[in-house]
């Protein structure tokens, strides 16, 4: 304490006081600078407040009416008392729009435009083409005449097109693909505004017409005057009235028929195979869940996406169907993006889809109709559609589908990222019982199995893991399902279509995904585009001729062009009959090989080991020695002529194969009976010759271990000789050891 008091005299203690008020200004600058800093964080916190307002303003323009998420993945499906449906249909408006007074205001707004603007169903119909099934080519001067109402509500004013009239030219084949800019110069139009991957500056020119008015409005206010970027997807949703939120099927949900009604839904079960009366009950433009993941409605797509042409193919459809089909691509589409719809009636019978959907359709200018004159098939059917659309891409679709909001711009967003990606939508659930709509996993993709099977297959969660997917990341699809895609007009054709050869339905969905894999593009499912169809137990279409053949035939034509040596699978699996030319023509392919050899596509082996290598493909059954279990000896092949030797690995004479056409081969050489069924010989092998095929190891054969002669008047096996040790034709015996045949290495039972 004494030593620290002497510090403190004289000189000491002034020392003492500067320190002490050293310390109390470092304190008070330090408080001073924090005080500073909050100020600072204060100032960009109320301007960030002021930028977010101003964002959630704008967002609330664009989304107003339009958003219909679901919390649920469906809805209940119990019967709604009637003394409850007030009270229950106030609460699912409030869970599929969003804010309670807004949605009033909205509907007041949608009541007095639609009081405005009368639609007249009795307006002058657009007049349909008609095509003949044997025209060569297929639309060989046919003018198609466009409705006196305008084309279309919205049109970007590069594009704008004043003709009524639009000259059709003949159907592009993959020998007919002529230069765009000349095709445009013959039909005088435009060519279409090249895409870039940093988009030019465009203004939308506003045509207000009847129903799509409102539709252009809700737009409008998000995008009067349109600059180059990006923008979140456009969740619209638009209709012609306030919707009924106590109508049957409303938002999706499950319906319930009630019990004196259901003779009249077994009566009318068979016009499309699913309950018609229900669908018929049901609004043509009901909302349904939005069932995209919840990050797909903050995704980011570019301002000048190409326009399309959807393009529906029918035959006697329902009529409720097909209208809710129509509406839910006119409501959910952004105008400016929608080209046009167009109607393929592949020759219906229904009188209601002739005059009576030739006046519905008259008050939408965007629907155009093309009829066949002579029943063509789906394929045909559309690529009727395709060589009169005039999208920058073409979108097929279903006629018994409903498009959920947001659907388009992900589909066209992959096009325009790359032209050869051809996208798909997930393929939501449409019960065929109630019409409910029900979401499907987002993992899912499109696969086959032999021979030629489409199915889906849903992703491995390791695959999902090893990749790092979200769920509304794009997913690799092997093969689409067919129905529903969309695919850039030009690269359609490039690609030679769809092969001409196909008739009718069937195999045509295999032809266009091995061809797009195989020959420099990519298929892929969108998680974000979400479109409902209708699965129905049954094809309730007819075929001009026999259905079974007619698949069976277009399989076959699928299988030569596209499998290289891989089609011995698709015939050993069950179609060894169409190898016999005299049981079906598959046609010429020739057209369909100098495509492919044109376009430089990869080999199919390279098609299962890049897009689909999970698949098991092994090119053999079995191969290796062949070992009797009574001689206890290996077969050998020398000199033409069949024998036993100890077994030898090395030995190539004891080599054979056991081939998806069930022949026991070795090299070019096949193991035949003689014409009287008691010897062999060694002939040239014939893919067409049932005399060449043996059953072995088949699942459900009661003697898997022999080699039973597939075609034979008796049962009769191959034998080994115990004396002899030769070989010859027996009876076929169970236990017979001198009749149990081995290979080495087996590679599919």
């Amino acid at each position: 304490m004494m030593t620290f008091r002497r510090y403190l005299r004289g000189s000491g203690r002034v020392l003492a006081f500067v320190f002490v008020a050293s310390v109390i200004w470092l304190l008070l600058d330090i408080a001073v600078l924090r005080l500073s800093f909050s100020e600072f964080n204060l100032q960009l916190l109320k301007e960030r407040v002021i930028r977010e307002k101003e964002l959630l303003k704008q967002q609330a323009k664009i989304t107003q009416n339009r958003d219909f998420r679901s919390p649920v993945l469906r809805m209940d499906s119990a019967v709604i008392p009637e003394e409850d449906k007030g009270a229950v249909s106030s609460d699912i408006t409030r869970i599929y729009r969003q804010g309670g007074r807004r949605h009033k205001e909205q509907n007041s707004n949608l009541q007095e435009n639609h009081s405005n603007k009368t639609v007249s169903l009795v307006a002058p119909a657009k007049k349909p083409v008609d095509l003949l099934e044997n025209d060569a080519p297929l639309l060989e001067n046919i003018t198609v005449k466009n409705n006196s109402i305008a084309e279309s509500s919205i049109v970007t004013q590069d594009t704008v097109d004043g003709r009524k009239d639009a000259e059709i030219k003949p159907m592009k084949t993959a020998q007919h693909v002529k230069d765009e800019s000349k095709q445009h110069q013959d039909t005088k139009e435009e060519p279409p505004v090249k895409r870039t991957h940093t988009p030019g500056t465009k203004t939308l020119v506003f045509k207000e017409e009847n129903h799509t008015k409102m539709l252009s409005q809700s737009y409008q206010n998000s995008t009067v005057s349109r600059k180059a970027g990006v923008h979140k997807v456009l969740s619209l949703d638009v209709t012609g009235a306030p919707r009924d939120p106590t109508a049957i099927g409303q938002f999706g949900q499950a319906a319930v028929v009630p019990s004196d009604n259901e003779a009249e839904v077994k009566k009318r079960w068979d016009e499309g195979y699913f309950n018609v009366y229900l669908s018929d009950q049901i609004p043509v433009d009901r909302a349904i869940p939005d069932t995209r993941p919840d990050i797909c409605a903050r995704h980011l797509v570019h301002d000048d996406l190409p326009s399309t042409s959807v393009i529906f193919c029918f035959v006697d459809e329902v009529w409720s169907t097909l209208l809710r089909s129509v509406h839910s691509v006119l409501n959910r589409s952004p105008p400016h993006l929608l080209k046009e719809i167009i109607l393929v009636d592949d020759f219906s019978t229904k009188d209601y889809l002739k005059d009576q959907l030739d006046k519905y359709m008259s008050q939408f200018p965007k629907v155009r109709i093309i009829r066949l004159k002579e029943r063509q098939g789906l394929i045909r059917a559309r690529l009727a559609g395709a060589a009169v659309a005039k999208g920058e891409v073409l979108t097929f679709l279903d006629s018994h589908v409903e498009c959920n909001v947001g659907w388009l711009e992900p589909l066209l967003e992959q096009v325009y990222l790359d032209r050869r990606k051809v996208s798909c939508p997930v393929i939501d659930v449409i019960s065929d019982q109630d019409m409910s709509y029900k979401m499907v996993d987002n993992f899912q993709r499109g696969i086959f199995k032999w021979p030629l099977v489409f199915g889906w297959s849903t992703l491995s969660s390791k695959y999902i893991k090893k990749n790092n997917m979200t769920e509304a990341d794009p997913i690799r699809c092997p093969v689409m399902a067919g129905g529903l895609f969309s695919i850039d007009r030009q690269y359609f054709y490039e690609l030679g279509a769809y092969d001409p050869g196909l008739d009718v339905w069937g195999g045509e969905n295999m032809e266009i995904s091995f061809k797009i894999w195989m020959c420099g593009g990519e298929i892929k499912i969108i998680p974000c585009s979400r479109v409902g169809h209708i699965f129905r137990g049954q094809n309730p279409y007819k075929f001009p001729k026999d259905r079974q053949k007619t698949v069976e035939r277009n399989l076959a034509r699928v299988a030569e062009v596209w499998l290289d040596e891989y089609k011995e699978l698709f015939y050993g699996h069950g179609y060894h009959h169409l190898l016999d030319k005299s049981v079906i023509d598959v046609g010429n392919l020739t057209e369909q090989i100098e495509l492919r050899n044109r376009l430089k596509c990869k080999s199919f082996k390279w098609y299962l080991d890049n897009v689909y290598p999970e698949m098991v493909t092994p090119l053999l059954k079995a191969k290796g020695l062949v070992y009797n279990r009574g001689l206890r000896k290996c077969l050998s092949l020398k000199k033409d002529s069949l024998s036993f030797e100890m077994c030898d690995l090395l030995n190539q004479s004891q080599q054979f194969n056991y081939t998806w056409l069930k022949h026991i081969r070795q090299q070019d050489l096949c193991v035949a009976p003689q014409v009287k069924y008691h010897s062999l010989v060694i002939e040239s092998c014939d893919r067409a010759n049932p005399g060449q095929r043996w059953l072995h190891k088949s699942s459900n054969s009661e003697l898997p271990d022999h080699f039973v002669l597939e075609f034979s008047p008796n049962h009769v096996c191959l034998e080994a000789v115990h004396r002899s040790e030769k070989l010859r034709l027996a009876p076929c015996v169970a236990k017979s050891a001198y009749q149990k045949w081995k290979f080495t290495d087996y590679f599919s039972q």
